[in-house]
C-alpha cells in the first residue's frame, strides 16, 4: 500500500465512494439554475424595485405633495416641488429620484398615505450613464401607467399585512 496506512487508505476510498454517490444522486435531481434572461424566478409582493408614481383609476396623479417620502429618505434621493391648485388641494410640480443615491429600502412606499410612490417589480433597469438614473416626475408616472396591474396586484396581496 505505500505509504498510506490501512486506516487512511479505508478513509479516501470511503470518501471517494461518497463523493460519487451525491454526484449520481444529484444528476438526476431537477436543476436548480434558470436561464435567467429568457426564464424568470417567482418575486415576492415584497419585492422592491424600480420606483414609480401611480395614478387614480380617473387618471389623476396620487401624490398630494405631503413631502412625507422626501422627509423619511435616508439617502435624501428625493426631491418634490408642490404649488396649491384653484380648488385648495396641493399636487406636486417636480418629483425627482436620483437612483444613484436609493438604497431601495422601501421607507417612501412606508410613509406614503395615498400609495402614490411604491417600489415596483422591475428589477432590470440598468443604464449606460448617470444621467439615465436621474428619474422625474414623467418617467416616475410612465413607470407607473407600464407596471399598474402588477404594482396594484402586489399591493393587495401585501394588504393582510400592512
Amino acid at each position: 500500500m505505500g505509504s498510506l496506512t490501512r486506516t487512511a487508505y479505508s478513509f479516501l476510498l470511503k470518501e471517494l465512494v461518497t463523493g460519487l454517490w451525491l454526484t449520481l444522486r444529484s444528476m438526476f435531481r431537477p436543476k436548480y439554475t434558470i436561464n435567467y434572461p429568457y426564464e424568470k424566478g417567482p418575486l415576492s409582493p415584497r419585492f422592491r424595485g424600480e420606483h414609480a408614481l401611480r395614478r387614480y383609476a380617473n387618471g389623476e396623479e396620487r401624490c398630494i405633495a405631503c413631502k412625507l417620502c422626501e422627509a423619511i429618505c435616508p439617502a435624501q434621493a428625493i426631491t418634490i416641488e408642490a404649488e396649491p391648485r384653484e380648488d385648495g388641494s396641493r399636487r406636486t410640480t417636480r418629483y425627482d429620484i436620483d437612483m444613484t443615491k436609493c438604497i431601495y429600502c422601501g421607507y417612501c412606499q412606508e410613509a406614503c398615505p395615498v400609495d402614490a410612490i411604491v417600489e415596483g417589480p422591475n428589477y432590470e433597469f440598468a443604464t449606460e450613464t448617470r444621467e439615465e438614473l436621474y428619474y422625474n416626475k414623467e418617467k416616475l408616472l410612465a413607470n407607473g401607467e407600464r407596471w399598474e396591474a402588477e404594482i396594484a396586484k402586489n399591493i393587495e396581496l401585501d394588504a393582510p399585512y400592512r
